[in-house]
């Protein structure tokens, strides 16, 4: 599932179901061809995340593509059916990903404990909702915390209050909660940060436009990458105007894989290719015809391509001294030719 040694790519399926049941199988087929590793729902209703007020309170007014919709409205058109739930997950097994989701509340919690869910996803407004973190923790499945809008403080206690109920298989995502948001808004630097600062395993839940932040997320050492998936943007919905489709999403997978063997690990070992090619490097070579006895001068004896010859780290040990034969141009120089 997610490992140390593989970046874990999952596909959001989100809202990005047009309301059919049959859309929704088909982005999970999709997103196993795009070369995902897992799909994510969210177990929501408009009424476990939201109250139906029409006041100026549950209104959108952010700036988004959302904005004018009230809180509970956007719900309602944007949630997954939860009778849906099994039959994705049995799909996703059927194709081999791994399905899970975010839940909103305690009753989706329950909900899908009974589906088996095997990963937990704390969703970025939920991450102040410490009670619903910790109830999910308690299960014991891997945490993975989005933090669009944290703090350290809120990053903190999210993490303190999985490991009070001994839960420390914990991933945190660098996220910012614009849609979509702005290169400069990514700080894809926070990464390394987290890690190193929480103790954790580091990630990103991207919604820039593009593949470049995965990419320099994976180079900055992000173990899950989360990106928001559609089968056909045409579809419409909540989520479509910053969601990949499925020729997009493949192309972000392979440049992360690609981005992976390009980082490869520490490596100094002298394999028989670098060996071959070290045949290229410089060596002490006679550069012109000298006799026994001539001195090593600068003018004889030079540094050059190939490496047959003597190391030049020994130049200034031999210069000065005799040649102990005649030697030709074009000699590799060696400790027998120099008394």
């Amino acid at each position: 599932m997610i490992t140390k040694n593989k970046c874990f790519i999952i596909a959001e399926l989100s809202a990005n179901h047009g309301g059919s049941l049959d859309i929704a199988k088909e982005t999970v087929r999709a997103a196993k061809r795009a070369g995902a590793d897992a799909i994510k729902l969210q177990t929501y209703t408009a009424d476990t995340i939201t109250i139906d007020v029409k006041t100026d309170d549950f209104k959108i007014k952010q700036g988004t593509a959302w904005d004018g919709q009230y809180l509970y409205d956007l719900y309602k058109e944007a949630s997954l059916p939860w009778e849906w739930h099994q039959p994705l997950f049995e799909l996703a097994k059927e194709e081999g990903l791994v399905c899970f989701s975010s839940p909103f509340d305690k009753s989706a919690v329950d909900f899908l404990e009974d589906l088996e869910t095997p990963i937990y996803k704390v969703a970025s407004f939920e991450i102040t909702d410490i009670p619903l973190i910790t109830y999910m923790a308690s299960k014991q499945k891997p945490m993975i915390i989005s933090t669009g809008i944290a703090t350290i403080e809120d990053i903190e206690l999210a993490v303190e209050a999985c490991k009070s109920v001994g839960n420390n298989d914990i991933t945190i995502l660098k996220c910012t909660s614009a849609y979509p948001a702005a290169p400069e808004d990514a700080h894809l630097l926070t990464i390394p940060d987290i890690a190193t600062r929480f103790g954790v395993a580091p990630g990103l839940s991207d919604h820039t436009m593009g593949t470049e932040a995965p990419m320099i997320a994976v180079a900055l050492g992000a173990k899950v990458i989360e990106k928001h998936f559609i089968l056909d943007k045409s579809i419409g919905g909540a989520d479509a105007h910053f969601s990949l489709d499925e020729q997009e999403f493949k192309q972000m997978v392979d440049a992360v894989r690609l981005t992976e063997k390009l980082m490869g690990s520490v490596d100094y070992e002298m394999t028989e290719k670098k060996k071959k090619s070290r045949e290229f490097s410089r060596s002490l070579y006679v550069v012109k015809d000298v006799k026994q006895g001539d001195l090593v001068t600068e003018d004889n004896v030079r540094s050059i391509r190939p490496s047959f010859g003597l190391h030049p780290k020994y130049w200034s040990k031999i210069i000065g001294k005799r040649f102990t034969k005649d030697s030709n141009r074009g000699t590799a120089l060696d400790v027998s030719l120099i008394e």
